[in-house]
C-alpha cells in the first residue's frame, strides 16, 4: 500500500494539483468555468478534484456513499478557505439534484459502479440541457486496473497484470501475499464491476449521453504528482486499435454530453 492511501490529506493536495493542471483546461475547452458555474463530483472522496472549481467561483457539490471522507472533505475545504458543499449520499438515492449542472466530475469511480446503465442514465438526469461530464477511469486491462496497489503487501501493490488471472488462481496469489479479507473483497469486488473501453462506450447511447472528446492515456496525468512521471497520451492509431488500447490506457478521459 502507497504511502498516500493512509495520509489522506495528502491524497487530497495530489488530487487537487492534478485537477487544477489537466482536469480544469481540459473541460474548460468544453464549458465555461466561473461564477455561477454548478459543479457536482460523484464519489468526492476528500475533495480534492472540486477545489480548483471552488477557486474559480463555481458553486461545487461533491457527494461521496463514505462519511469518513466526506468529514475530511469538508476540514480541507475549510483549511483552504474554500466554499464548497459536501454530504453523505449514494448517488442512486440522493434528493434534489435534478436541476441540473453546469459540470459533472467523475474521476476514477466508474469502474467501482455495479449499475453502470442506471448510473449513467443518472448522470444524464443531472446534467444541463448544455452541461457536460468528464469521466475518467482505468481500462480493466491495463497494468493496474485492478487496483492491486492498494495491498499492503510491497510486491503484490506493484506486481502488473495479476488481476487478469482467472479468479480462483487470482484470490490464492491475494491470499498468498497476506492480505486480508476486507482486501480481497474490495479487490474482488472491482473485478466484477471492471469496465473496458468498449463497454463504456457502448453503455452511453442507451442512456442518452454521447461522446464529445475522448483523451486516452498511456501514462495517467495523476501520476505526474504520484510518482514524477510525465504524462503521456496514446498515440490516434493505438488509440483506435479495439482490445489493444485497454492493455496501454493507464487512464480513459471522457467530455460527454446529452444526445439531441
Amino acid at each position: 500500500m502507497q504511502k498516500r492511501h493512509k495520509d489522506r490529506d495528502a491524497y487530497f493536495r495530489e488530487l487537487a494539483k492534478t485537477c487544477e493542471e489537466y482536469f480544469v483546461p481540459y473541460i474548460e475547452t468544453w464549458h465555461t468555468l466561473g461564477a455561477g458555474t454548478s459543479v457536482l463530483e460523484i464519489g468526492c472522496g476528500e475533495g480534492g478534484n472540486l477545489l480548483p472549481f471552488a477557486r474559480r467561483g463555481c458553486c461545487t457539490l461533491g457527494v461521496d456513499r463514505a462519511a469518513c471522507l466526506i468529514d475530511v472533505a469538508r476540514r480541507n475545504f475549510d483549511r483552504a478557505g474554500a466554499d464548497g458543499v459536501f454530504i453523505t449520499e449514494d448517488i442512486f438515492s440522493v434528493k434534489g439534484l435534478d436541476r441540473g449542472f453546469d459540470v459533472i466530475v467523475c474521476h476514477d469511480v466508474f469502474e467501482h459502479i455495479a449499475a453502470k446503465p442506471q448510473f449513467l442514465s443518472a448522470m444524464g438526469r443531472f446534467l444541463a440541457p448544455d452541461g457536460v461530464v468528464f469521466m475518467a477511469f482505468p481500462a480493466w486491462q491495463m497494468a493496474f486496473g485492478g487496483h492491486q496497489q492498494i495491498c499492503r503487501s510491497k510486491v503484490l501493490s506493484c506486481l502488473p497484470f495479476v488481476h487478469l488471472l482467472p479468479a480462483a488462481l487470482y484470490c490464492m496469489v491475494i491470499r498468498l501475499f497476506g492480505e486480508d479479507e476486507n482486501c480481497l473483497e474490495e479487490l474482488l469486488s472491482i473485478r466484477q464491476t471492471r469496465v473496458t473501453i468498449e463497454r463504456f462506450e457502448d453503455l452511453l447511447h442507451p442512456a442518452g449521453l454521447e461522446i464529445a472528446d475522448r483523451q486516452l492515456w498511456l501514462v495517467n496525468p495523476h501520476y505526474k504528482v504520484k510518482f514524477g512521471l510525465r504524462p503521456c497520451r496514446l498515440s490516434t492509431f493505438v488509440s483506435d486499435v479495439r482490445f489493444l488500447r485497454n492493455f496501454l490506457s493507464s487512464s480513459c478521459f471522457y467530455i460527454l454530453r446529452k444526445e439531441y
